[in-house]
């Protein structure tokens, strides 16, 4: 197995001799975010799990640890992880999944990736090992810093080790689907969002609104029949396949635009083809359009785009930071990697 020396030595000859490094797990999410940049220092060697408390609802592995190794262990207790962590390929790694920071269908309920990363291990640009939080969510020594590394792609530093909350799978599941256009879907969903309603997953898509809803037995019974609707067997398929982006709608190598925005906006009138998640917070646009008209459309709207795939990086594939933040992101990268090692330009 890979160890943390081995590490170490890689990471102060890459700064003393100032070559970029790029940290690389199983690979599936290598299209995402803007270039690639420097040698391949792969995290598999090192994995494996570290602790795991079923009772306390925390598991602690190393980076290069495969996700569905994690989800079988914690399927074995009947436990998962709540932030449904889209794979992207069979050689999904922990340290990926935290460092790309990508949600689920259950995102908008049960939260982030940021929200359940309680602590962990980084080997910084100098090649030093440095521990954040910890392994209990009482735990805030450091809780910030560990919650800022989630959605980070590799560019502050190897994670070593996640320490990550996990909860109990639901006691029951069930699928709804209503025919509905576009405004009315988002409507209703913001008006169920307002009630004590078992929702873990929406999506809305060329007319037809889907709605799982999770929990005890006696909470889904009720809200199927508030809700109404058509009750969809064995949906299980169908959210993994939204999850790891199956779905009809994402097949094709045109641009796909990830738009993040108030959940009560109406219609974005920018074009093109919709999917619509997250209770209506999280957009998914296929279309032609500019980045420039994109971003300002959504700026209107309160919210943000990301070039999520495809089409042309050139433009930048995360919004552009105001001044002021990209100055604090730029002093942090600093402090974390003052030889710029890591992931160089993979984010900004």
């Amino acid at each position: 197995m890979q160890s943390i020396e081995q590490f170490q030595e890689r990471v102060r000859a890459a700064a003393a001799d100032k070559t970029p490094l790029r940290i690389r797990g199983g690979g599936g999410k290598d299209w995402y975010g803007q270039r690639l940049e420097g040698e391949i220092l792969d995290t598999r060697g090192y994995s494996g799990v570290v602790d795991y408390e079923p009772t306390e609802l925390v598991i602690t592995a190393r980076c290069g640890t495969p996700l569905a190794e994690i989800e079988a262990v914690l399927a074995e207790r009947n436990q998962m992880l709540a932030f449904e962590p889209p794979h992207f390929g069979t050689g999904a790694t922990l340290g990926g999944t935290i460092a790309a920071g990508l949600s689920g269908p259950r995102r908008a309920t049960s939260g982030a990736v940021r929200d359940f990363v309680l602590g962990a291990r980084l080997l910084d640009g100098k090649g030093d090992v440095l521990s954040f939080g910890g392994q209990v969510m009482k735990n805030v020594a450091g809780y910030d810093v560990s919650r800022m590394l989630a959605g980070s792609l590799g560019t502050l530093g190897l994670l070593l080790e996640v320490s990550v909350k996990v909860l109990p799978r639901p006691f029951a599941e069930t699928t709804l689907r209503l025919e509905t256009g576009e405004i009315d879907a988002i409507r209703k969903l913001n008006e169920w969002g307002g009630q004590p309603l078992p929702l873990s997953g929406s999506c809305w898509h060329d007319g037809v609104l889907s709605l799982r809803l999770s929990g005890a037995q006696a909470a889904v019974d009720a809200a199927v029949r508030l809700i109404g609707g058509e009750t969809v067997p064995d949906a299980g398929h169908f959210w993994a396949g939204l999850r790891e982006q199956r779905h009809p709608f994402f097949a094709g190598a045109g641009a796909l635009w990830r738009l993040s925005v108030p959940s009560t906006t109406g219609a974005v009138i920018l074009g093109g083809a919709q999917l619509i998640e997250w209770g209506g917070a999280q957009r998914w646009l296929r279309t032609g359009l500019d980045a420039a008209t994109i971003r300002r459309t959504v700026s209107s709207a309160g919210g943000h785009a990301t070039l999520f795939r495809g089409g042309d990086k050139s433009s930048g594939v995360f919004q552009p930071l105001p001044p002021a933040i990209a100055r604090i992101h730029e002093r942090l990268k600093a402090s974390f990697d003052p030889a710029h090692v890591f992931n160089p330009g993979r984010m900004y």
